[in-house]
């Protein structure tokens, strides 16, 4: 039996530029396209949602629907940057992982609690680290396949967690409407409704003949089977690393620059045993820095040669530490440390050479 748990980050692009900017948080929050032209809503925080304003919407609708709506740009940059301190932080307590966007993905949960009991129990843990970590809140579903617990993730959202027990799956879906089964587009829910199938659990009852004469071929017994809860997809893993790294978290916010130095030496020995372990070095050095208001700011530098070295990685990180803060001064909650552009080889330096007979 899997134990599968779908995580889904909660208005991620308009949770982000909230913690970028505090005084948003009680304002009809829409990031997307110019409403003045063409553009579309790619992301509403829960206060403009209770005007009708969702995603794929267009600008101009949303406009029409909440004339006070503060309308902002996406950054996906910034975006990228929470997102990897999200999945960093989900795969040190679920190293079995599979992304599908910066704001969703599966967890095996299976590889790390043996029952649903316990899988409840960690997607808790997961929700509570993702928020201690980033100040973002996520909704995770848990069930035995993939299809199930992407639609459970929806269920109690912001910041739910929905589990469907082994044997309640079909159960659980027969009520839903047909358009939420992953891979039910628009023309398929239009021919289901033609043919009086309005929910799931009216797609799972179909008879082959019945099935046969809606939804032609593989896919129509693909979406029964889906609505029936069985769902064989294993997780699709990513490949390589494309990065090594480490960071902590204070107990209290900490300004003193000779303390926040000594942090990045240990992490960056700690990236220097990860490197070391995995046959890899890299070229890039990143310092993360999240200031007590949990805004987040990233400075990298990329060397002429890859470097596994934890001094040098130490010695790196904190010059870039110490430009970030000549950019923004503050007390620091987290800092990391990170190596990336990596390689399974390190190229030799003049004291590498030195050294050899």
């Amino acid at each position: 039996m899997r134990i599968l748990g779908h995580l889904d980050l909660d208005a991620f692009f308009a949770a982000v530029e909230e913690l970028e900017d505090p005084s948003l948080r009680e304002q009809p929050l829409v990031v997307g396209g110019d409403p003045r032209s063409r553009g579309v809503v790619s992301t509403a925080n829960y206060v403009a949602r209770r005007y009708g304003i969702h995603s794929a919407m267009s600008s101009a609708e949303a406009l029409r629907r909440c004339p006070t709506a503060v309308f902002l740009r996406p950054r996906h940059a910034l975006y990228r940057q929470y997102s990897r301190a999200v999945w960093d932080t989900v795969r040190e307590l679920v190293p079995r992982v599979e992304r599908t966007g910066l704001d969703e993905g599966y967890l095996d949960l299976g590889t790390v609690v043996r029952d649903f009991v316990g899988a409840r129990t960690l997607a808790a843990a997961v929700q509570m680290s993702v928020r201690g970590t980033t100040s973002l809140g996520c909704s995770l579903g848990v069930a035995t396949s993939k299809v199930v617990c992407k639609i459970a993730s929806d269920r109690r959202k912001p910041s739910g967690i929905t589990v469907v027990p082994p044997g309640t799956e079909a159960r659980f879906l027969a009520p839903l409407a047909v358009r939420l089964l992953p891979g039910v587009g628009p023309r398929a829910e239009a021919r289901l409704r033609a043919a009086g199938v309005a929910t799931i659990g009216g797609l799972a009852d179909l008879a082959d003949a019945d099935l046969r004469a809606i939804l032609t071929g593989s896919v129509g017994r693909m979406l029964r089977d889906r609505a029936r809860g069985i769902d064989p997809r294993d997780l699709e893993l990513e490949g390589e690393p494309v990065s090594v790294s480490a960071e902590d978290t204070f107990a209290r916010d900490v300004s003193d620059r000779g303390v926040l130095h000594e942090e990045l030496r240990r992490l960056a020995d700690l990236v220097s045993e990860r490197l070391l372990a995995s046959g890899r070095s890299g070229r890039t050095v990143t310092a993360k820095l999240r200031y007590a208001d949990f805004s987040i700011r990233t400075r990298s530098s990329t060397l002429t040669a890859a470097t596994d070295d934890a001094a040098t990685i130490a010695d790196v990180a904190c010059g870039l530490l110490d430009r970030g803060l000549r950019d923004r001064p503050g007390a620091l909650r987290l800092v990391g440390v990170g190596v990336s552009s990596l390689s399974t080889f390190r190229q030799l330096t003049l004291d590498d050479t030195a050294l050899r007979p």
